[in-house]
């Protein structure tokens, strides 16, 4: 009687399984990457979790083709950063506060507030991306930079002026 075979798991160096990471894993490896993982592991939380797979020839190719799609959508997006970067040097952002005579803030200006006037001014910035040393207390021009993500650093001008009154 003839016998099966089956899709075998690989044994590694130090006897675990060998498995294809199909998604990043913390502390173990990136999207793609051939790990080498105690049987368990493997058995109970990767595999039936579709975080790892079984290293045949046809899975390999498979996470290399969306290896090359997440690649191509990444340097799309670091494209689309540079081009905002550089919007956001151009940009001139005035924030009114309420303030005293002498230009002392009542209160302060912070990330959630450059963030809604750069959003006013159609750049999508979120208040983690602005990276202030201290909040600003007092009406001035300040350079704040933002790290847009991927390594992207920019810098843009925040004008703070005192609020008018409304008569």
């Amino acid at each position: 009687m003839p016998t099966k075979v089956r899709n075998q798991v690989r044994k590694g160096q130090s006897r675990g399984m060998q498995l294809v990471l199909t998604e990043d894993v913390p502390n173990l490896g990136k999207q793609g990457d051939l790990v080498e993982v105690r049987h368990g592991y493997g058995r109970n939380f990767l595999l039936p979790n579709g975080m790892a797979t079984i290293p045949s020839e046809h899975n390999v190719r498979l996470v290399e083709r969306y290896k090359e799609r997440v690649r191509q959508a990444r340097e799309a997006r670091i494209a689309d950063l540079k081009a905002l970067a550089e919007q956001l040097q151009r940009a001139n952002v005035s924030i009114e506060a309420n303030a005293n005579e002498e230009g002392h803030l009542y209160g302060s200006v912070g990330a959630p507030e450059i963030s809604r006037a750069l959003k006013a001014l159609n750049l999508k910035i979120e208040p983690d991306m602005v990276r202030l040393e201290g909040p600003i207390r007092e009406c001035a021009l300040y350079a704040v930079k933002l790290n847009l993500g991927y390594d992207i650093e920019t810098e843009v001008k925040i004008l703070v002026v005192k609020q008018q009154d409304k008569k």
